[in-house]
């Protein structure tokens, strides 16, 4: 194969006309060892020479952040204030300990629902956007045409967007967790309750630990969704149909492969650091 040429799996061709046999699509094994092929292939292109992507890079990172900032920062803060919020406030206020609701916040903002909105709003924003718009270069032959002229569509186009969703990934958690603790400070105004408690428990049980699993989880967001909807679009077919039911299966399989990792690594995390399970404060 030469390169600059997009490997690409050897998938069952549809059978001609008067066939007795019928086409089905690639099944769950193939499409997993797929997109496995295609991060390596990007990690591997990424990092070798001439690294000629940076412009595209900037583009498509600017673009994640004008179409999913806000509606991040909305989400983790009514997810904070609301499902949260109130429920914690209402159960820690039976007992007169609303300060307690730091260490309860630690957990809730930064382990668990600040990646988990950088997760959705990556893949229901900027992933569908990215499957459609190389769905488009596929079904309108542009990836071929630059296999033609010996451009590598990988580092060009897929390269630059799995980077962008990396760091985004990186970016957008800090700004959930800002939001949720904003969540947590409003509803501590709503109860008339006191800040400085409140932080002093949050900070006795948050750890450098925690606050850097919680990155590192969202990069690895980041880099399964844009996979997921880079293979998805680089391999769409049948127009403009074709081009909708990529995107369709690309939010089904992102929203699966988020709450598989949000289990595992979760899991993997605790049991590696039992600290992390431990009160201490």
């Amino acid at each position: 194969m030469e390169a600059g040429q997009l490997s690409r799996p050897a998938l069952p061709k549809p059978p001609t006309e008067g066939a007795r046999t019928r086409w089905a699509p690639p099944g769950p094994v193939v499409e997993i060892g797929s997109m496995l092929v295609l991060l390596g292939t990007a990690l591997r292109r990424a990092v070798r020479g001439p690294l000629d992507y940076g412009p595209e890079l900037v583009s498509q990172l600017r673009f994640v952040l004008g179409i999913c900032l806000f509606p991040l920062v909305l989400t983790a803060f009514a997810l904070s204030f609301g499902p949260a919020g109130i429920q914690a406030s209402n159960f820690f206020e039976l007992f007169g300990a609303l300060d307690r609701m730091g260490g309860a916040y630690q957990i809730i903002v930064v382990r668990l629902f600040a990646p988990l909105v950088v997760a959705i709003t990556l893949a229901g924003a900027a992933g569908t956007a990215i499957c459609a718009d190389l769905g488009a270069r596929e079904v309108r032959e542009e990836t071929d045409a630059l296999r033609v002229l010996g451009v590598d569509p990988v580092k060009q186009l897929v390269v630059p967007r799995l980077l962008a969703m990396m760091a985004a990934g990186v970016l957008f958690n800090i700004f959930a967790i800002a939001a949720g603790m904003l969540g947590a400070i409003v509803v501590l105004w709503q109860n008339d309750a006191a800040i400085a408690p409140f932080l002093s428990t949050f900070f006795s049980n948050a750890t450098p630990l925690e606050l850097a699993a919680s990155f590192v989880k969202s990069a690895i967001y980041g880099a399964v969704i844009a996979t997921v909807c880079c293979s998805k679009g680089i391999r769409a077919s049948g127009g403009a149909q074709g081009v909708g039911r990529a995107v369709n299966a690309a939010v089904v399989v992102c929203f699966a492969s988020i709450g598989f990792i949000d289990y595992a690594y979760t899991q993997l995390v605790l049991g590696t650091n039992p600290l992390l399970s431990q009160v201490r404060g």
